[in-house]
């Protein structure tokens, strides 16, 4: 299987199970009024993510890929 096609499966790339909920959050937070002030919210949120979250998550991306192999591609949730 092609890398690439892991990384469009929302629940094994590590972005969408992980870090864009902290992003999400944080920038609901912060309360754009307009497209540019979500976008400048959404870069200084990027920039202010802390390296442990972004560790967290490569840890647990390791157990979904593991679970995902095991599942041999099927549903793989409840294995984690």
């Amino acid at each position: 299987m092609d890398f690439i096609y892991l990384l469009i499966i929302p629940d094994l790339n590590p972005v969408d199970y992980n870090i864009w909920s902290v992003v999400q959050q944080r920038v609901h937070q912060l309360r754009a009024h307009n497209i540019d002030e979500l976008k400048q919210c959404l870069v200084h949120v990027w920039h202010g993510i802390d390296q442990t979250i972004i560790d967290n998550a490569i840890d647990e991306w390791c157990g979904r890929l593991r679970a995902y192999v095991r599942a041999n591609g099927g549903h793989f949730e409840q294995m984690l």
